[in-house]
């Protein structure tokens, strides 16, 4: 993991590979950013013209490589844009200063040490900066040769160390916004690791024995019920999805508690670890990636152990529905008829419709504890894809107050974000002639359909909401802000930004 310090030091006499300055779109041309004084004085106060005659501009995402101006000892300026210059009398929002940072550190790859000197007014920033930079650095090289040896010909290790420019080291709310910074985005990335670990290796009993080993380091209660608990407790769900595969299911929870709690939340992932469609197989060209389908457990899994390195007071509960889909002799079969744990009965019509199978059983898991909410997050349908595209994921509720505040919660952290409706109509389409409720309903509106499916498996009184993750659980395309290519962990932050919302007491 990179480093990430806060530093006193003057840009000038700082040792380090580059100094990461910011660059504004003005009206008539860039603009330095505040935070790049000394930089531009060196540059005889020209810096900006500079930085215009080699085609900068200021657009978020650009980047401009110049030598350092004599007498510093960093031989490397790097300015990276921020987009436009803020209205008067306003600051750089929380969201350009983490892209830009993520930015910077990803063109750094390879480099030891980094000076950033972006507009840093306050502690918030530097929490902001220190995220993206963290985030922008992330690389996953555990199964290429340079995971091994960094210096290999095929790759170059990630920047290995950050200073940020004009904070205030001794200052408590810096500390702890750099804090917070670190914890969240290690969680993150810890979960972006998970999501990228091909399934040979990362299957229900693994990811249950890694999640074990996080609990143990950090004083989280873990649980884990195996194929056997699960039949004595009659987990039809989450049996029916794991049948057809050799690697079987199980279902872990993970308890943080805070002796100054005074709300309790339950978060809940689908956790497929790897999701063939099952007898309903997915058409060639869409199982290359289906190692991702247990997104949404892995960012309940680092939302819990975030919550506790943060030491949150509220108590968070996590649920990680662990399965793999696959087709075999004894896979459910379209058709089938499955006891779901709340005793409801469920006719399969399509076995890739699986996520929300092993949902249900842990959404009524959950809600046998009755915490004043719960929060499901899953990459659970193409149709949200669709109507949201790659970056955004969808938000559906039975409280619409409480859907709102996720909203806010996601947009305030970048993570894009919409709210959904779950129109009533749709629910007829899930009738079966045979058990309570068929997995598959109208194909227009799949999205909103699974909602409704798993609004049936919460508990009567019960606030609940549902992340449809599926967009921008894992980027195919390149990398882009802070964002990799791969596993993303989407959803982390607004889970941890939800816990420290509650624990302020923020959200009744």
């Amino acid at each position: 993991m990179t480093a990430l310090t806060l530093s006193t030091a003057a840009a000038p006499g700082l040792r380090a590979d580059a100094i990461v300055i910011g660059v504004a779109k003005g009206a008539k041309g860039p603009v330095v950013a505040p935070g790049a004084e000394a930089v531009d004085k060196a540059y005889d106060g020209r810096l900006a013209g500079v930085l215009e005659t080699l085609g900068a501009s200021g657009a978020e995402g650009e980047v401009t490589k110049l030598p350092a101006p004599s007498g510093f000892k960093a031989p490397l300026v790097l300015a990276v844009g921020l987009g436009p210059v803020p209205e008067k009398d306003t600051a750089y929002d929380s969201e350009a200063l983490r892209k830009a940072a993520g930015i910077a550190a990803r063109a750094l790859t390879g480099s030891k040490k980094a000076a950033f000197a972006l507009p840093l007014t306050d502690a918030a920033d530097a929490g902001a900066i220190g995220e993206g930079a963290l985030l922008g650095a992330y690389s996953f090289d555990a199964y290429k040769d340079n995971g091994k040896d960094p210096k290999a010909k095929n790759g170059k290790a990630p920047l290995a160390e950050i200073a940020l420019l004009g904070g205030k080291p001794r200052d408590k709310a810096y500390k702890a916004a750099l804090e917070r910074a670190v914890a969240v985005s290690e969680e993150l990335n810890r979960a972006r690791d998970l999501v990228n670990t091909p399934p040979n290796d990362l299957n229900p009993e693994s990811f249950a024995a890694i999640a074990q080993a996080a609990a143990k380091e950090h004083g989280i209660k873990v649980q884990v019920l195996d194929v056997k608990a699960l039949e004595k407790g009659g987990y039809g769900g989450i049996l029916g999805v794991g049948a057809g595969s050799a690697a079987g299911p199980r279902l872990v929870k993970l308890s943080y508690t805070s002796s100054k709690a005074k709300k309790h939340l339950a978060f809940v992932g689908k956790g497929i670890t790897y999701d063939s469609g099952g007898i309903s197989l997915k058409p060639a060209g869409h199982n290359e990636t289906m190692k991702c389908d247990m997104s949404g457990a892995a960012a309940v899994f680092a939302a819990v152990v975030a919550a506790a390195r943060l030491g949150l007071e509220v108590n968070v509960t996590g649920w990680l529905a662990l399965a793999e889909n696959m087709p075999s002799g004894s896979a459910t079969r379209p058709g089938d008829v499955l006891r779901m744990y709340s005793g409801k009965t469920v006719e399969v019509l399509n076995t890739d419709a699986e996520g929300r199978l092993v949902l249900a059983d842990a959404l009524w898991a959950a809600s046998q504890e009755k915490p004043d909410a719960i929060v499901d997050v899953a990459t659970l349908t193409g149709a949200m894809v669709l109507a949201l595209g790659n970056r955004t994921f969808g938000i559906m509720g039975n409280d619409d107050a409480f859907r709102t505040a996720l909203y806010e919660a996601a947009e305030e952290v970048g993570e894009p974000a919409w709210p959904m409706p779950m129109p009533e109509h749709l629910r007829k389409g899930m009738d079966s002639p045979t058990a309570d409720i068929a997995n598959m309903g109208e194909r227009m509106g799949g999205g909103l359909v699974a909602g409704l499916f798993l609004r049936e498996f919460v508990g009567e009184g019960i606030t609940w909401a549902h992340l449809d993750i599926a967009g921008p659980a894992f980027n195919e395309g390149g990398p882009f802000g802070y964002t990799p290519k791969g596993g993303t962990g989407s959803g982390v932050r607004t889970l941890v930004r939800l816990a420290e919302l509650t624990a302020a007491g923020d959200l009744g």
